[in-house]
């Protein structure tokens, strides 16, 4: 039936008379418009509801009303205004939905929440207007097998920008993630709030406040992983310090609590953003960078990675692989470790003969890097490792590597990743800046950490172990499952130098005979030495035992086994006053 109306009409308007046609005479009806010579639709009384089921007939297939839908979906998914886009490039970034698909390959995002976020404010507007899902985009993904949520900005929004509706999706998609117990992937490029709109997000109960509450509700329940793309000032820069690890892009990345411009203005300083905030900044002095990207690309390689060593949340165990020899034989760790105390060396020498080949994976490397922090598999189990770098001062712990070592700690307890603790340090920094950095302060944070974690702890005395040190390195009283110790350890208040100059210094300038006093000194260091051998230590059973070292790595594997389901239990109270 071919039916002719005045010219004037909608979309809409159309699609019903041809619905309403097509249902009464049980026919097809061309409809056309004017004088126009083709149908401007053909309807079916097959399409709509006559009392029979829609898809009765066998060619059926999208109506209008689904092809208008689709079309909205792809102007949604092309971002804010195309002079945007063709800046990422420049900038060395990727348009977000391309980043999705870098992260999480074509099929991998599960579903979208809040795409026609702010639909009513910019459908039909000029580009300069345009608000696609409001510059936010969260949902679910498959990401190397593993089920998680994500944020992602897009850049191309008002420069990535947080406002109400965004604040909505990004609130939602954290509030989802505690009831999943599923990671969080933050894919972060934004410049903060966005100020010309901030009524309806900025303070309300429900604002972008809320977020840095929710990080801490998920905080130590579900990891959450960030990446920073581009500069994340003010309220922006909160949620990669929140999160559990940050990965920043090279030459790219910057977080800081205000702009260059608004620290020019309020300070008089004159400085860029990579000074201010960068990724080097960040890795260097403040810790705030777990982990340095060279590019997009090698960010997702490494988060990859990060992922294989955690659990979805604090109820479940880290996965586990199947296991691989060392990259280099055990049988070599001796050699490594110099029979003089205050000899220099690298402990990644022993760990890469301990481990499992390849699993290394280090964190904060440029922070504090008297300590080393990162995960590691034996015989296909992940664990923690906390060990003193003789390689950089000595290995002694310094305000800066005590911070970055309790919190990792912290971390691997949150997990239930167990922890092994290789200690070759002569105990805390000593001086008067050091103390000004807060020695005292950060040196109580590594030990309440260690002394609260409730996985499964194996301390190893590698050398030395002087002072405060064993402490921080869960010796013995620090309720680790074992204190093993290879036969070049010592364990001491001090080390037999410092302890001769405490305690015999007036006793040997007295001594006038130059020969003679040095003989005197000689026979007093070998004297203490042996007082904190290893072999007294184990004599006395203040350590479990002295293992060979081409053993350390069997011994090891087997203590981690043996102690994986061991339950430890806090002392009643609400939390500890120590952060």
């Amino acid at each position: 039936m071919k039916v002719r109306i005045p010219g004037g009409a909608d979309d809409d308007e159309i699609a019903a008379i041809a619905e309403a046609l097509a249902q009464h005479v049980e026919d097809t009806v061309e409809l056309y418009v004017g004088d126009a010579s083709e149908p401007a639709l053909t309807h079916s009384a097959s399409d709509g509801s006559d009392g029979g089921e829609p898809g009765d007939a066998e060619d059926l297939g999208p109506t209008d009303r689904e092809r208008r839908l689709r079309e909205e979906i792809e102007d949604i998914e092309a971002g804010g205004p195309e002079k945007y886009r063709d800046r990422l490039e420049e900038q060395g970034k990727l348009f977000v939905r391309d980043r999705l698909d870098l992260w999480f390959g074509d099929d991998g995002v599960a579903f979208e929440d809040g795409k026609f976020a702010n639909f009513d404010a910019f459908h039909g507007k000029e580009d300069g207007d345009r608000l696609p899902a409001d510059g936010l985009l969260t949902g679910a993904a498959e990401f190397e097998d593993r089920d998680l949520h994500f944020m992602a900005n897009d850049f191309t929004v008002k420069a990535g920008s947080m406002a109400e509706k965004g604040v909505e999706k990004f609130l939602r998609m954290q509030q989802r993630a505690l009831k999943t117990g599923k990671p969080v992937l933050y894919l972060m490029d934004s410049s903060g709030g966005r100020i010309d709109q901030q009524s309806g997000f900025f303070a309300n109960r429900e604002g972008i406040g809320k977020y840095y509450y929710n990080h801490s509700r998920l905080s130590g329940r579900v990891p959450q992983i960030c990446v920073l793309y581009g500069p994340c000032i003010a309220g922006a820069a909160y949620t990669p310090i929140f999160a559990d690890f940050t990965v920043m892009v090279r030459d790219v990345s910057a977080m800081a609590i205000a702009s260059p411009r608004m620290v020019e203005m309020v300070t008089g300083e004159q400085i860029d953003l990579q000074d201010l905030g960068g990724a080097e900044m960040h890795a260097r002095h403040t810790g705030s960078a777990d982990l340095i990207a060279e590019d997009e690309a090698h960010a997702r390689e490494l988060v990859a990675q990060l992922l294989t060593y955690l659990p979805d949340n604090s109820d479940e165990k880290p996965p586990k692989t199947a296991g691989t020899e060392p990259a280099k034989s055990p049988t070599g760790i001796d050699s490594v470790v110099p029979a003089e105390p205050n000899k220099g060396y690298d402990m990644t020498r022993v760990i890469e003969r301990v481990v499992d080949a390849d699993s290394f994976f280090e964190l904060r490397p440029q922070y504090g890097a008297e300590i080393l922090t990162g995960f590691a598999r034996v015989d296909g189990r992940p664990v923690g490792i906390v060990a003193n770098q003789p390689a950089r001062r000595a290995g002694a712990i310094f305000p800066d590597a005590a911070e970055k070592a309790a919190q990792f700690v912290w971390t691997c307890d949150a997990y239930d990743v167990p922890l092994m603790y290789l200690c070759d340090t002569p105990g805390f920094m000593a001086g008067s800046d050091v103390e000004k950095d807060g020695i005292l302060e950060q040196g109580k944070r590594m030990i309440y950490a260690t002394s609260a974690a409730t996985v499964p702890k194996q301390c190893v005395v590698v050398r030395k172990a002087y002072g405060a040190g064993i402490y921080a390195m869960s010796g013995p009283a620090y309720d680790p499952e074992s204190t093993i110790a290879l036969p070049s350890g010592e364990i001491g208040i001090m080390g037999p130098e410092a302890a001769i100059n405490a305690v015999y210094a007036n006793r040997l300038a007295a001594i006038e005979d130059d020969e003679e006093r040095a003989e005197r000194e000689r026979e007093l260091r070998e004297q203490f030495r042996e007082d904190i051998d290893v072999h007294r230590m184990a004599s006395e059973v203040v350590i479990d035992e002295i293992i060979p070292p081409s053993d350390l790595r069997t011994e090891l594997a087997a203590r981690f086994a043996f102690y994986e389901d061991v339950e430890k239990d806090r002392p009643s109270k609400k939390h500890g006053t120590v952060i």
